[in-house]
């Protein structure tokens, strides 16, 4: 880190340690004007593992049953940071038994004793702002009990974090962070007596940042479907937060909130959750319906592309394809080299999958889930289409930007007699290689059948130059590829006994068939899904198929069709999933 940056951030820490004390010595104990709604969504599932004793944070899992939480050690930096934004309140509140609300109380009121004075960890707008949402939406349901004094230090705390925000909000980072602090400050003002005064300021610095980082055709940098849902979710409570004081948020702040709600209902699958792609999971269930409503934009996507992601629908089925190249810089430090991989779910079940985000099982399988191989995607030669490299920092967990990405992805779209029809490539084999990646995906009109074909090209003579000093060192074997389509965990594949198929079955009883071209080789192989929330990586499997480029051009054709037994609609009332506490190991 260059040491003018170095000594920026040491200033800016002890500013932050400044602000915190002076606000930590405030004894003003304000009532609250209104009471919001608890808008934030928990798991009950993650409720019952903290009574329990299992605190999983950033990767890590804690066994401390019958600790305070603050007095655990954290293992690493990303925990206490995670730990201070309380999102354990969250699920505790969704257990909502008396038993969550007595642990809930505890470490609310365990932090304020310890902290609340402006002392220690946790002053840092991003975390403040974060505390301070989670604190009055569950207001309510801590609340219920205290006496007056706890009650007033609760009140207190909450007073001190607006003083804070209002002097600290714009040394956040841009982005999330200062979303977060913003939101936090609005709160404050909107629903805290005497605090209005910080409403103007607040409202005038959310919609400079929306100019910021929301683009105008509502994308942001990072790609991140789940990201994208996080600060859209944090513009509608800030946005509700001010109608309901009878203001209105400002013209980037509203235009941000509906053309990512454009967004967001374009990166939906038919399940109803988010497309899982550039370090984002699904979302947490029932967030993306209740952000979209809350927001109030009826109005339907326009296009299949989003955020350079491409969906196409037909019938039950749902295929959306990350077909652009990856993040750049800062904000690839949480990107996939996942070009033109795609997902695939039927109904209310995901069949074709990303293996997914691994950083909350730690920096081992954070580093695989970024890969090409965890992806429904072609590898050549054991190289991803894109490679990690310089490290860096998010927050305080160490990240990797990614490196000799892919630059040029042509796309296009079209409809014709058999259906939706996409073609794309990209250039991340090229300069390793000397080969362009082409794929094209037919989804029929009925939506059950999806033909694929893969391709590899050297496109120009400088191409094939590469690609020939590439043989050269292979010969006479060539360059080994491998196509790879993850399968949910809650699919059962079964190989047929002359290995010419693969027979999918899903929760719901549907039976899809994917049979490959003769040009490779297939195989069922083991894999894993990774979830935040679990406490360990689901078994499952994946269909790969390999082969040998030894030609200037190699093809290979595959399709995934439903079995002709499987009804065009399915009655599909089991549960999705297992809890969190329910999962087995990956072997």
């Amino acid at each position: 880190m260059p040491r003018l940056t170095e000594w920026r951030n040491a200033a800016a820490r002890a500013r932050n340690r400044a602000e915190a004390w002076r606000a930590g010595r405030s004894r003003s104990v304000p009532a609250f004007a209104a009471m919001p709604e608890p808008r934030s969504i928990g798991s009950p599932a993650r409720g019952r593992q903290l009574l329990a004793g299992n605190l999983m944070f950033a990767g890590h899992l804690v066994e401390s049953p019958g600790w305070s939480i603050w007095d655990v050690t954290p293992p690493d930096a990303a925990f206490a940071e995670v730990i201070q934004g309380c999102p354990w309140l969250d699920d505790l509140a969704a257990l909502g038994d008396p038993g969550a609300r007595s642990l809930a109380q505890g470490w609310v009121w365990g932090w304020i004793a310890r902290y609340g004075r402006g002392k220690g960890e946790g002053w840092q707008p991003q975390l403040a702002g974060r505390r301070l949402i989670r604190w009055m939406h569950h207001s309510a349901f801590l609340l219920r009990g205290p006496d007056q004094e706890t009650s007033d230090a609760f009140r207190r705390a909450m007073g001190a974090h607006a003083i804070y925000l209002s002097r600290s909000w714009m040394r956040a980072r841009p982005g999330v962070e200062r979303i977060e602090a913003l939101t936090g400050l609005l709160y404050a003002a909107s629903f805290l007596a005497g605090m209005a005064r910080h409403a103007g300021p607040a409202k005038q610095g959310l919609d400079r940042e929306c100019r910021g980082i929301v683009h105008a055709d509502g994308a942001i940098a990072t790609r991140n479907p789940e990201e994208l849902l996080e600060v859209f979710a944090l513009l509608t409570w800030a946005a509700s937060a001010l109608r309901e004081c009878g203001d209105a948020p400002g013209a980037a702040h509203d235009a941000a909130i509906r053309s990512m709600a454009q967004n967001l209902r374009t990166l939906r699958h038919s399940d109803g959750r988010l497309a899982r792609f550039h370090g984002g999971g699904a979302g947490a269930e029932g967030r993306l319906d209740q952000a979209l409503a809350a927001s109030g934009v009826r109005t339907r996507p326009r296009s299949g592309r989003a955020m350079g992601f491409v969906k196409m629908s037909a019938g039950r089925t749902s295929l959306i394809i990350d077909a652009a190249p990856p993040p750049a810089g800062q904000a690839s430090l949480d990107a996939h080299a996942s070009t033109l991989a795609f997902e695939l779910t039927s109904g209310r079940r995901p069949l074709i999958v990303s293996c997914g985000d691994g950083a909350s099982f730690g920096p081992d399988w954070r580093r695989a889930g970024r890969a090409t191989p965890s992806h429904s995607a072609l590898c050549l030669d054991g190289y991803s289409s894109a490679r990690l490299g310089a490290p860096g920092h998010v927050g305080a967990a160490a990240r990797e930007m990614l490196e000799d990405a892919p630059t040029r992805v042509p796309v296009e779209l079209a409809t014709g007699e058999e259906g939706a029809i996409f073609e794309g490539a990209h250039d991340g084999y090229v300069s390793t290689h000397g080969l362009t990646h082409a794929r094209t995906l037919t989804l029929s009109t009925d939506g059950r059948t999806l033909t694929g074909e893969d391709m590899l090209i050297a496109m120009s003579a400088q191409d094939r130059r590469v690609f020939e000093r590439s043989i050269d060192r292979r010969a006479p074997t060539g360059i080994p590829y491998r196509i790879r389509f993850h399968l949910h965990p809650d699919v059962a594949a079964e190989l047929d006994p002359e290995g010419a198929s693969v027979e999918l079955t899903l929760a719901s009883g549907e039976v899809w068939i994917f049979r490959p071209g003769a040009e490779a080789a297939m195989r069922l192989e083991a894999s894993v899904y990774l979830e935040a929330g679990r406490l360990r990586p689901r078994a499952c499997k994946q269909v790969v198929l390999s082969g040998r480029a030894m030609e200037y051009a190699s093809r290979v054709r595959w399709t995934l069709a439903k079995s002709e037994e499987t009804a065009i609609a399915i009655r599909d009332l089991a549960a999705a999933g297992v809890d969190a506490d329910e999962t087995e190991d990956a072997t």
